[in-house]
């Protein structure tokens, strides 16, 4: 059923589809009883401890499919413990030019170079004061476009202060291909920069009784081995609490689509399960690096419950879904929902 209801709505803009699927199904949940209907279907209970938090299963949405937080009721009933919003910038800010999503459906794959379009910290901030109980929720923060690397912790410095009290943990995205320079910032020195500067205000607001909240970074699955043994010394150094690894990938190695159906689309980051075993070499190689002393957070390629079990064999406590929740639906958030840590 899903898969005859997929090839319908590969027919549209990838874009446009994705909200109107996303609205149509918040308009169903208006039906009595579909909610609860929809749970039961797809929700399975399966609490895990990450963090301190306690996270109701271990299968998250990956941030990026619900940016400005309007749809977190909806991903509740869809089976997810937990949904990552944003990326979330200071300003709000249209992204890149459309079109920038593209499938490539021979590889179950997708790419994009959305840039970081999001609704801007205090519209998101407005809507996450009345989120859902019983759903954990991450903030993912970024910078503006228009910001310049030298004062990129500004940034994030607002999106950290403005989401604090109302998210359960925070992502910081410096990985993300779609806007210019930003990889840049994965380099040692900004990157301590800024997650010092956050780890700093984080004590300060967990003595004002405002709580302790998780930091995390997420990291490109393109860094050479060097630069991941930086990414760990800097998460030891700063004592931030993990790595969601990893993010989409620049490579287009190994696709099987039409070279020139790839060329034409062009430049942007490349998600779905190509990304398997390149995420997971990144994921496997940090938790024998770091001696399993880094929690994590497995994303990339998940596209069936075995693959998600092979990312807790790997070092994930938790895993995240994107193009793997597209092409194989609901069915899977359940599936996954139901493993327990090797």
């Amino acid at each position: 059923m899903y898969r005859f209801i997929l090839r319908f709505l590969f027919l549209i803009d990838a874009e446009k589809v994705h909200y109107f699927t996303l609205n149509t199904f918040r308009w169903l949940l208006n039906i009595p009883f579909v909610y609860l209907l929809c749970r039961r279907m797809f929700y399975a209970e399966n609490p895990v401890n990450f963090l301190g938090i306690n996270f109701p299963n271990r299968v998250g949405l990956a941030a990026g499919f619900d940016k400005n937080a309007k749809y977190l009721k909806e991903f509740m009933a869809l089976g997810f413990g937990s949904v990552e919003i944003g990326t979330v910038t200071p300003l709000p800010q249209f992204g890149n030019e459309k079109p920038r999503l593209f499938r490539l459906i021979k590889d179950e794959a997708i790419i994009n170079r959305m840039g970081f379009n999001n609704d801007g910290a205090d519209a998101i901030a407005a809507r996450l004061a009345s989120r859902p109980k019983g759903l954990v929720v991450g903030g993912n923060i970024g910078k503006n476009k228009v910001t310049p690397n030298e004062n990129a912790k500004d940034d994030y410095i607002i999106c950290f202060q403005k989401l604090y009290t109302l998210v359960d943990y925070f992502v910081v995205n410096v990985s993300s291909p779609n806007t210019p320079n930003l990889r840049a910032l994965q380099d040692k020195g900004p990157l301590s920069e800024i997650l010092t500067a956050l780890v700093d205000l984080r004590i300060t607001f967990n003595k004002e009784g405002k709580g302790f909240k998780p930091i995390l970074l997420k990291i490109a699955p393109d860094l050479s081995v060097e630069q991941i043994d930086d990414v760990i010394d800097i998460v030891q150094t700063t004592k931030i609490d993990g790595l969601v690894a990893t993010n989409t990938t620049i490579s287009r190695a190994g696709l099987i689509s039409d070279n020139k159906l790839v060329e034409h689309i062009g430049a942007g980051g490349l998600s779905g399960k190509i990304l398997f075993k390149q995420s997971t070499d990144v994921l496997a190689y940090i938790h024998e690096k770091s001696n399993g002393n880094i929690p994590l957070i497995g994303v990339g390629g998940i596209d069936h419950p075995v693959k998600a079990a092979e990312k807790l064999r790997n070092g994930a406590t938790l895993v995240q879904l994107y193009t793997g929740f597209i092409y194989k639906g609901p069915a899977l958030v359940k599936g996954i929902a139901k493993l327990t840590r090797p």
